[in-house]
């Protein structure tokens, strides 16, 4: 599957417009799991820009974050506890019972399930985790409708959505691979942006990602004609509310 987020300028324009939400995710896991004290090594697969490893401090003694995207961890924030890798989820260069949390933030639809979750199962420790999650844009400004429909009508059509993997978790895509999907749960997350980190953050979507690097726009009349069409939606020019939903899924390794 392709890599829509490997060019330079596809990271550079994620570390400027992605979201920093994992911190509410790492206090769900830190209560789910009942944690006391820092786990002792835990593993980011899919880190891009590092935001959702950051948060992991909160939980973890010990770090490693990877990405198949070189630009991508270039731009990632350096810290003590953290080392970061460049290699595919697929093919992690990691030693057997190595990690006692796995986690994945909105990546794991790009992967390669069956190859990801056979590695993902030898690395664990014996009863370790896997935690999934995504950070779902719905498409919908909280005080103006007329921005949904927008969304439905113009955005989606000009950008599609490029093809990914289903993210979902049962008893028979996760048992052969040697895990249990313990809880599956759904949060509200919305978030506030205004004019320009709106187009900041839609700029950095696989469906614009996809559009502007297969050459068929540039990046300067992407953002120009999202601009132009959100900003007559902005009922209040500084600051608009939108929905966003999160979920959450728990594996544990057997």
């Amino acid at each position: 599957m392709m890599n829509y987020f490997a060019s330079n300028s596809a990271a550079e324009r994620y570390a400027k417009g992605r979201p920093y939400f994992h911190p509410m995710i790492v206090g769900h896991i830190k209560e789910f799991m009942k944690l006391t004290k820092p786990l002792s090594s835990v593993l980011d697969v899919g880190c891009g820009t590092g935001l959702s490893t950051i948060a992991l401090k909160e939980i973890a003694q010990n770090i490693i974050a990877v990405d198949a995207s070189f630009e991508m961890i270039a731009l990632a924030p350096k810290e003590n506890r953290i080392k970061y890798v460049v290699a595919p989820a697929e093919n992690l260069p990691f030693e057997e019972n190595e990690f006692d949390l796995i986690t994945l933030s909105q990546v794991f639809h790009w992967l390669n399930r069956d190859k990801f979750l056979s590695k993902a199962n030898k690395i664990l420790r014996s009863n370790g985790w896997l935690i999934t999650y995504d950070n779902y844009f719905l498409g919908q400004m909280v005080k103006n409708p007329e921005f949904h429909k927008w969304f439905k009508e113009e955005y989606l059509v000009r950008y599609s959505s490029p093809p990914r993997g289903k993210l979902t978790f049962t008893a028979e895509n996760t048992h052969p691979y040697g895990f249990r999907l313990i809880k599956e749960v759904q949060y509200e997350n919305n978030i506030t942006f205004s004019l320009e980190g709106l187009v900041d953050y839609l700029v950095t979507q696989s469906n614009v990602i996809a559009v502007v690097e297969g050459g068929r726009e540039n990046i300067e009349e992407a953002r120009n004609w999202l601009t132009g069409v959100i900003k007559p939606m902005f009922i209040n020019p500084k600051e608009e509310e939108f929905l966003f939903s999160v979920f959450m899924w728990y594996l544990q390794c057997f």
